[in-house]
């Protein structure tokens, strides 16, 4: 999945991008409001960790400009401020969650697995497709009972892949969502890490789950 960061404070940026990318994230950053709009207008992100007190526009402006441009990915606000005025006016600017500094980083990332969740239909907890499950929380991957060691580019994309089971999902799109800005490669990243996958998931349990549809692109499938 992909998330942009948007923090004015070089040290906590880094840190933040830094844990998120541990976690399996691709990670965008942006320093200003001015960045953080356009960002969101050029790419489809999956969430946006957005700090409030940013060069103009203020967080809270950008998170207003955000949804009345259409861009509906969930906004988790980070601010110093705690009172209930400045946690209503975050939350009617249409943020999704709200959270204080200094805050665990744990917290951050339960609370983006937990909005992430919620996008278009209701996700479970850990993801399945047959045998195959998925555990975002303790990222685990498993084949029935046996475990799945994975490297955090693999998880990451076989994540995307069983968000959206049985739906093709185009290179284009698995590189918006699996790599981050910087990536400037060519889509044949995308095969190379489909093959990773498919030695390490299917091919020794005898299973075809990842599929190449030709011209299009890949899928999971749940019934293989």
């Amino acid at each position: 999945m992909r998330v942009l960061v948007v923090e004015d404070d070089a040290a906590m940026a880094d840190v933040l991008a830094r844990g998120l990318r541990r976690e399996s994230y691709a990670v965008d950053v942006a320093t200003s409001g001015e960045d953080a709009l356009w960002s969101v207008m050029e790419h489809d992100y999956d969430a946006v960790v957005l700090d409030a007190m940013i060069p103009p526009p203020d967080g809270y402006e950008v998170c207003r400009r955000m949804r009345e441009r259409g861009r509906w990915a969930p906004v988790i606000m980070l601010t110093a401020r705690d009172t209930v005025h400045d946690r209503v006016r975050g939350l009617d600017a249409g943020a999704d969650d709200y959270l204080t500094k200094p805050f665990a980083l744990a917290e951050l990332y339960a609370r983006l697995r937990a909005l992430t969740r919620r996008d278009q239909v209701r996700r479970p907890a850990v993801l399945r497709a047959g045998d195959l499950s998925l555990d975002p929380g303790t990222r685990t991957v498993r084949r029935g009972e046996t475990e799945i060691h994975l490297s955090a580019k693999e998880f990451a994309l076989l994540h995307e892949l069983m968000r959206r089971p049985d739906e093709i999902l185009s290179r284009s799109y698995l590189i918006e969502h699996v790599w981050d800005f910087a990536y400037d490669g060519g889509s044949n990243v995308v095969d190379v890490y489909v093959r990773y996958l498919r030695e390490k998931v299917d091919r020794p349990f005898g299973r075809d789950t990842i599929q190449t549809v030709r011209g299009a692109g890949y899928r999971l499938s749940t019934d293989r």
